[in-house]
């Protein structure tokens, strides 16, 4: 029993600290300039978004969150979005992996006249990380995850790392 409760003490405290470690990984590179999202208020059934997809397309097309919309990060055109979501209040949530690119790609939103931009905490590493499903380009459900890089790949904590 002792054994137990040991073991899960650790269970505990290693989660906690990436958290923590994604929270100052975020603190690091975003200014917070785009209000952040849950992974598990976007997850909940009545939260109503159009979920963009901020990643570039091979990491897209290794999984994503059902329903996302990919509009990319280095080619990204918020004229596509303005056609696509041409109502400025809608609710959109954007993800990348962590949730840096996809700041930058929500404060373009906003300068566009978007109302009611979200980032993804932790971005669809943190949603596969807490076990929400994500779907391949079939539409099937999927282990694989693009983990962007070796370096970033630690933030992954669930799944299957794949990389170009």
């Amino acid at each position: 029993m002792r054994l137990l409760i040991i073991l899960l003490l650790f269970l505990f405290v290693d989660i906690g600290h990436a958290q923590n470690s994604i929270n100052e990984l975020l603190k690091t590179y975003n200014s917070e300039s785009i209000p952040y999202m849950s992974v598990q208020e976007l997850a909940m059934p009545k939260t109503d978004a159009v979920i963009l997809d901020a990643r570039e397309i091979e990491e897209f097309n290794v999984s994503h969150i059902k329903d996302a919309f990919y509009v990319g990060y280095n080619n990204f055109n918020v004229e596509t979005i303005k056609t696509t979501v041409p109502d400025t209040t809608t609710t959109i949530v954007v993800y990348c992996s962590v949730g840096i690119r996809s700041e930058n790609i929500g404060e373009q939103l906003k300068k566009a006249g978007y109302t009611n931009v979200y980032n993804l905490f932790g971005g669809i590493f943190e949603w596969k990380n807490n076990d929400f499903p994500i779907y391949n380009p079939e539409q099937k459900e999927t282990e694989s995850v693009h983990a962007y890089s070796k370096a970033w790949s630690k933030w992954l904590l669930k799944g299957t790392k794949v990389y170009d």
